[in-house]
Parts: structure tokens; C-alpha cells; sequence
């Protein structure tokens, strides 16, 4: 990158040049070289650095040197001038880059010239505004603080007496108020100074203040949002207007507010990738006091989530669709996804806010039928920066215009396994018999759902055909009952057919035992479609699909804590290590005996590894012998035997 180019993208208007041909000179800055050796305690080698740049007004300089083709030595001519920097200018904060004017490969560094503070994401050398924006974080990423102060701060909320029903979406309407008030007060860092003085206002309130100025917040940041009066309606009647709520003295409202600010929001960074998976890990903690209205509601753990995003390979240009998004983990685990790409990109950091927001505003897609399950999706959208534009309080079989209008690449479910019969239109319960029609729960196992999107998909590209545009394909990646994997009556099997005559079924991974606990105890499969391209090929081939033995994923059961992520004893997270082994065994549809397995399969066969996968004895020992023969004595005790 030329010298020109360099200075016209970090901003010419910060030039800042003591000696002829636009350079730097610190011998000049310091009067003379003898002073200058004796500050910094040895005699550089280097003091004209080609490019400063420098904002005076929020004391930041930029430190720029060129090479033809930089080397390794090259770094410690840098690390030279940000040394005489330092013993020159002391309170300026220091952005360092090494450019090649050969091409476009640049380094750059922070504060100072090592590993540690090299900056990993920076793809285009950008402008001094972009740079001082790295200095204003206030905030550092603590994910062991905020598990432990989210316990009690449920705890806190518990001892107040606010009802576990609402519990989540209180703590999501607080946490957006106290976002943003501290936006509003200007506060840079979350200290004793800014916590004091906002606990002082809170005190000097009175209660229908504080939820008077909840209800603002929630007004202005849904201001544009799609069924904004609708939206707000909910979050009031259900959260605001709730009388346990409305009971609440100052001091208490002080108390839960004030918890939440020094915390909670202190110890997360929101503008960092870290901070978003904190954030949605500390939403997550609260959800299972949502008093969900079914109790046998299957809300989709976060590193599920995380694992099927990557397999349906989401990026900051696909279009996301959930049909039955509920509190909305799909949906949020989607756009943190989308929004961290971007940094990848080799754009200017204008460019990069522009693609965020188009991110938040055309590619992020949900329905969501019950009330309560929507003010959280809703709350959650909000407090990972909005997204909430799209999604819709309605039900998904009468949202196909919706569907085809937000045209997804890929859609993330978790239908109701055990939905109402007459919740399903009658045109998928032709073949049903009177006792289905009119049963407990619908036949399908939530099939059902993905047949109206297939159908979905069927027409929307029927229409592209007829304006001479190709067929799209689009990935599916579903969760399920294991029934609905092995099932075998004839209801599900025509639903299995219908699907394939027009889908292929690229995988199934079977997923741990009691993946939603402490939610529903069923067992639950991930099945992976391409929607839009025919199972059988035109020649009557059939792809084989992959199956995933996937049951250990590295998490143990907590009492009153749901299942909990287990680390090795130099503290490696043992699920990021599980995950990619799945993703690598997926990916290259490797067959290896105890976990994977591939077969061509149509409507009749099991679509389950089980039925595929070579057993691998060689992981079996006595303690399993044994605790198979326990597991058969407890048997027969149980029945009496």
C-alpha cells in the first residue's frame, strides 16, 4: 500500500511531521540526541519514523513504517519508536503498524511491539477514528465473574420474591434500561464513581418512575421494529405490569439494578466477540425460570446452537430463518455469528458497521407462537444489539408469505415435539385416522413443520423458474424426536417420503441423553436437509447420508444447574475439542466404529447411526460390564422380581 494511500485512509488532517519529507524525527522532539539516549537508557538505532499521525483531542497517535517487503528485524526498528514515544509523550496511547508498499501485507500492534498485544482481526489498515475507538473499552471480558454473579443475582431475585415465570424477561427489560442510561450519562468505565451515582438516582425515584423509564427504553429501542405496539404490550403486561413488580420499593429496585450494573454489565465488553457469547450465556442462565406455559418445552441449549450454525456454515451473507424460534438461541446465536464475521472481512471499519446493521435489519428471521417465549425473544434480540425486526407473534403454518419474503440460505428449528393436532392444518392430516386427528399430540413428532417449510421452499422456487431464475437450495437443520428418526407408523412414514421427493437428507446426528435437562427429558436427534435438491438423483441414485453417534459431548448433569461444561486439568474447555471432532467427522463423512456411519436410506429405513454404526469394543471395560449388570438388578427390584 502506497505512502499516499496510507495517509489519505488513516486521515491527512492528523499528520504530524517535525522534519522535511514528511517524517518524524525524536531527536528533534527530544532537542537533541544525548537527551533522547538518556530517557530511553540506550542509543537507538532508529528515531524518524515515516508516518505519525496524531489526534490530540483523545491523545492518540498512530505510528506507521514502511517497507518495500517487511522482515522480522523490521519489528524492532517499530518497537524503537514506540519506545521513544513513550519517554517522549507519556500519556499518548499508541496504535503501531508495519506496512509493505509492495502490496497490501501490514501488522499492527497496540500500546507496544509483542505477541500479546498484536491486533489478530485487523484486515485493512483503517482510519484514525477506527483507531481511537480501540482505546475506549471500559469494560473487560469476565466469563467466571458473570456465571458466578448470575447465580446471585437469581439468588437476589428470589429472596425479593420476583416469580420465576417472568423472572428472564425482567432481568432482560433491566439489564436494556441500565445499557441504556449508562449510554445517556455518557459513562465511559463502570467504576465506583458511576455506580454510586446511579445507585444515588435510583434511591432518589420513586418505583413507577424506574418503570416508567423501563417502558421508554423499551418504546425508543423498538422504535422501527416490525409490531413494535404489539411488542411493548407484551413485555408491559407480562413483566412491567406483573404485581410482584409493581410491589417493589426503591431500595429494592436500587438493590436489583444496582447488582446488575456493577456485576454483570461491568464485566462484559458487548463490542467483542467474547462479550456477545458471555451475554447470551448469561440471558441463557435465566431461561429456565421463564414458567414456560408447556412444561415439556425443548429450549435448545447455547453450544447446540453454536455447533449447528457451524455445520449449516453461517456467515455475515446468509439470510437465517427459525419458524419456532421461542426465546430466541437460534436467532442470537446466528447473528453473533454473522456480526464476528464481519470483522474478517477485509473492509474499513465504516464499511464493517454498515454490514452489521444490514446483518440486524435483512438477515435475521423468526416466528414465534407463544406470547412468552416471544417477549424473550424479543428482550434477547435487544440485548445482543437488536435483530428483533423480523420476528413475527403468530403461527408458523400461517406465515408463508413471511417465509418466502425473507428468503433464507438457512433455516435453524426446534419445533414443538409435541404440538396439538389441531395446531397443524388440515391439508398434513389428510392421511391421519379420526384418533390421530383428535389425540393428544400430533403423529408427526414435528415433522409436521418441516414439511410446511419444505412446501415453503417448493413453491418459492417454482416462482424463480417462472422469472427465468435458477432453483435455490437452502440448508435445514432441524431438531427432532429420536421417534421421529426410527418411528414407524404410517403417518410418519408419508411425511418422510413427502420430505425426501424434493430434499435430501444430508445427515442425523443422535445428541446426548437428556440435552434439554433440566427442560424436556425426550431424546432428541439433528437432522440436516438441503431443501430444493431430490433425495433420489435423476438417475435413481441415492447420495449416502452421514450419522453421528454424537451422545458425549463433554457436559455433566448439575443439580439446579442444568448441565454444565466440563474443562481438562490445564482448564481447555472439553466441548470445543468434542465439537470439532464432530465437525471434522461430518465435514469428511469419516466412518470410524463407536461414532459415525454413512448409508443410503429412504422413507422405510431407520434414519438413526444406531442403526449403522459398527459397535467399537475396544472402548469397553469392566466398569461397564458391571454397571450393565447393576442397571439390570435395579430392573428387577423395580418390578419386584
Amino acid at each position: 500500500m502506497q505512502r499516499n494511500d496510507i495517509v489519505n485512509r488513516i486521515g491527512n488532517k492528523y499528520i504530524n511531521s517535525n522534519i522535511e519529507g514528511g517524517e518524524f524525527s525524536y531527536v528533534q522532539a527530544a532537542s537533541s540526541k544525548e537527551k533522547l539516549v538518556n530517557l530511553l537508557g540506550y542509543n537507538p538505532d532508529h528515531f524518524k519514523v515515516d508516518i505519525r499521525f496524531e489526534n490530540k483531542e483523545r491523545n492518540v497517535v498512530v505510528l506507521v513504517e514502511t517497507k518495500q517487503n517487511f522482515v522480522e528485524a523490521d519489528k524492532e526498528q517499530l518497537r524503537q519508536y514506540v519506545d521513544e514515544e513513550k519517554v517522549l509523550f507519556k500519556t499518548k496511547k499508541i496504535i503501531a503498524i508495519l506496512a509493505n508498499t509492495n502490496n497490501d501485507k501490514f501488522i499492527v500492534w497496540k500500546n507496544k511491539i509483542s505477541d500479546e498485544t498484536l491486533l489478530q482481526n485487523e484486515n485493512v489498515i483503517d482510519t484514525m477514528e477506527y483507531y481511537t475507538s480501540l482505546f475506549n473499552a471500559s469494560k473487560q471480558n469476565d466469563r467466571e465473574k458473570v456465571l458466578k454473579n448470575t447465580f446471585a443475582l437469581n439468588e437476589l431475585l428470589h429472596k425479593i420474591d420476583i416469580p420465576e415465570k417472568i423472572r428472564s424477561q425482567f432481568v432482560g427489560t433491566s439489564l436494556l434500561y441500565i445499557k441504556d442510561e449508562v449510554k445517556r450519562r455518557g459513562y465511559i468505565t463502570i467504576d465506583d464513581k458511576s455506580v454510586g451515582e446511579l445507585s444515588s438516582f435510583w434511591s432518589a425515584n420513586k418505583p413507577a418512575t424506574i418503570i416508567t423509564a423501563i417502558k421508554t427504553t423499551l418504546d425508543e429501542l423498538l422504535d422501527g421494529s416490525d409490531n413494535k405496539i404489539k411488542k411493548v404490550e407484551l413485555l408491559q403486561k407480562n413483566v412491567l405490569n406483573d404485581q410482584k413488580v409493581k410491589s417493589l420499593n426503591i431500595r429494592e429496585w436500587d438493590e436489583i439494578l444496582s447488582f446488575i450494573l456493577k456485576n454483570i454489565y461491568a464485566y462484559i465488553d458487548e463490542d467483542s466477540d467474547e462479550g456477545q457469547d458471555i451475554l447470551n450465556l448469561f440471558f441463557i442462565a435465566f431461561n429456565k425460570y421463564t414458567g414456560k406455559a408447556d412444561r415439556n418445552q425443548a429450549f435448545t441449549p447455547d453450544h447446540i446452537t453454536e455447533f449447528m450454525c457451524r455445520v449449516t456454515e453461517v456467515d455475515r451473507n446468509k439470510r437465517v430463518f427459525d419458524g419456532t424460534c421461542g426465546s430466541g438461541s437460534f436467532l442470537v446465536q446466528a447473528m453473533v455469528k454473522e456480526l464476528a464475521d464481519c470483522e474478517k472481512a477485509k473492509i474499513t471499519d465504516a464499511e464493517k458497521k454498515a454490514k452489521r446493521d444490514s446483518i440486524k435489519k435483512n438477515n435475521i428471521y423468526g416466528v414465534e407462537i407463544e406470547e412468552i417465549a416471544f417477549g424473550l425473544s424479543t428482550t434477547n434480540m435487544l440485548i445482543h444489539g437488536d435483530g428483533n425486526s423480523n420476528i413475527k407473534l403468530g403461527s408458523l403454518f400461517d406465515m408463508k408469505d413471511f417465509f418466502i419474503k425473507a428468503n433464507p440460505d438457512i433455516i435453524l428449528m426446534n419445533p414443538p415435539y409435541n404440538a396439538k393436532p389441531k395446531t397443524i392444518p388440515e391439508s398434513y392430516k389428510e392421511n391421519w385416522t379420526s384418533d390421530q386427528k383428535n389425540g393428544k399430540d400430533e403423529p408427526t413428532k414435528g415433522f409436521a413443520f418441516a414439511e410446511f417449510i419444505s412446501d415453503c421452499v417448493k413453491d418459492m422456487n417454482t416462482m424463480r423458474i417462472k422469472q427465468g431464475k435458477s432453483k435455490k437450495e437452502i440448508k435445514l437443520a432441524i431438531l427432532l424426536p429420536v421417534a421421529a428418526a426410527i418411528g414407524s407408523n404410517s403417518v410418519l412414514k408419508a411425511a418422510k417420503e413427502k420430505i425426501l421427493e424434493d430434499n435430501t437428507l444430508e445427515a442425523v446426528f443422535t445428541l446426548p441423553n437428556e440435552v434439554f435437562y433440566p427442560g424436556a427429558s425426550v431424546s432428541a436427534c439433528c437432522m440436516i436437509f438441503t431443501l430444493g435438491r431430490p433425495h433420489k438423483a435423476a438417475d435413481g441414485s441415492i447420495k449416502e447420508t452421514f450419522f453421528g453417534y454424537y451422545k458425549d459431548d463433554g457436559f455433566i448433569k448439575r443439580k439446579n444447574l442444568g448441565r454444565v461444561e466440563q474443562f481438562s486439568k490445564d482448564d481447555h474447555s472439553l466441548w470445543k475439542q468434542i465439537e470439532e471432532k464432530w465437525l471434522d467427522l461430518f465435514r469428511n463423512k469419516k466412518v470410524v466404529d463407536g461414532l459415525s456411519a454413512t448409508a443410503p436410506v429412504t422413507h422405510v429405513d431407520e434414519w438413526l447411526a444406531e442403526a449403522y454404526m459398527k459397535t467399537d469394543y475396544s472402548t469397553l471395560t469392566d466398569a461397564d460390564f458391571e454397571k450393565t449388570i447393576r442397571d439390570y438388578y435395579s430392573y428387577l427390584i423395580s418390578v419386584g422380581e
